[in-house]
């Protein structure tokens, strides 16, 4: 997968400490990106697709002669990175957690070729001094052969070190928590021991989840598995348990991250049918007892 190449407006201002209403206001950022089939199927690897080859489910996400994209990958393309780490943008990067992920599929990923991104924020909210400061970013993806609208991408960051310094923009509702019945499926996921070492050759390159020395700065006992692969491994449940594998029948996807998960784990994810074409779904590490995405919700398609 080629590196995305951002186009940032030549006269992109800075700010020394976080200004809501300067964030808000920064002109949209152009990211393009060109990617192929193989790109598509590590993609898939790193999120857990193919670890039983006599599986048929998996297959047409790992075999190129029938390959479909998942359609969580939108989360990998056109991205910009960690782009709060940027001075620029007057944040407290070192403080900065992903929150929450929520995306809409407007139409299937090609399995390869070339999409823009159109990357902005659009809401922060003050949670005062003392809690810091919820960001919203968007990210609108584009196929660059048609110029059609493939997914919108958002991703909700809690700034621990930014609160006080008021909002700007919409406001930013909370998920609905999942039911409190029994779920309708549990889909039991394994991870393997280098799932963080596959899933960065995406693009995520944090070191938190390779480096064993980062880790334990960050106060982690090991490398840590990225959240959007998490998120990747919910998708592939929630695609075989009730849309049949087909990538087109899941429409959106919107989580909230609770507690990170260590590459080897095995993990249950339950999923509730709630009618009316929605899911709510929460993934745990049972071992640990501990939730770590909830509040998951999805919209689904009937089947063709």
């Amino acid at each position: 997968m080629a590196d995305p190449v951002a186009q940032i407006p030549v006269e992109a201002p800075t700010a020394s400490v976080l200004d809501p209403d300067f964030l808000v206001g920064i002109p949209t950022q152009i990211i393009r990106q060109t990617y192929d089939r193989r790109d598509t199927i590590l993609y898939a690897l790193g999120v857990g697709a193919g670890q039983r080859a006599d599986h048929p489910g998996d297959l047409p996400f790992v075999l190129e002669d029938r390959l479909l994209a998942l359609p969580t990958m939108a989360v990998v393309l056109a991205s910009p990175g960690f782009w709060q780490m940027e001075r620029r943008y007057g944040i407290d990067w070192q403080r900065v957690l992903h929150a929450e992920q929520s995306c809409d599929f407007h139409a299937p990923l090609p399995v390869e070729g070339a999409v823009r991104g159109e990357f902005s924020i659009d809401a922060i909210v003050d949670k005062g001094p003392e809690k810091g400061a919820i960001l919203r970013a968007r990210r609108l993806i584009y196929d660059q052969a048609d110029n059609r609208l493939l997914a919108t991408v958002r991703q909700t960051s809690f700034l621990r070190g930014d609160g006080g310094r008021g909002s700007a923009g919409g406001d930013i509702r909370s998920l609905e928590p999942v039911p409190e019945r029994s779920p309708d499926h549990i889909v039991p996921l394994t991870t393997r021991p280098e799932q963080a070492l596959l899933y960065r050759l995406s693009g995520d390159y944090n070191p938190l989840h390779a480096d064993p020395a980062v880790a334990s700065a960050a106060g982690f006992q090991r490398p840590i598995l990225h959240g959007l692969c998490t998120y990747g491994l919910a998708g592939r449940a929630l695609l075989a348990a009730v849309c049949e594998n087909d990538p087109a029948r899941l429409k959106s996807m919107s989580c909230r991250f609770t507690a990170p998960v260590f590459p080897g784990e095995e993990l249950d994810v339950h999923i509730w049918e709630a009618g009316n074409d929605t899911l709510y779904f929460r993934v745990m590490a049972p071992a640990r007892a501990l939730v770590v995405i909830d509040r998951g919700h999805a919209r689904i398609a009937p089947p063709a």
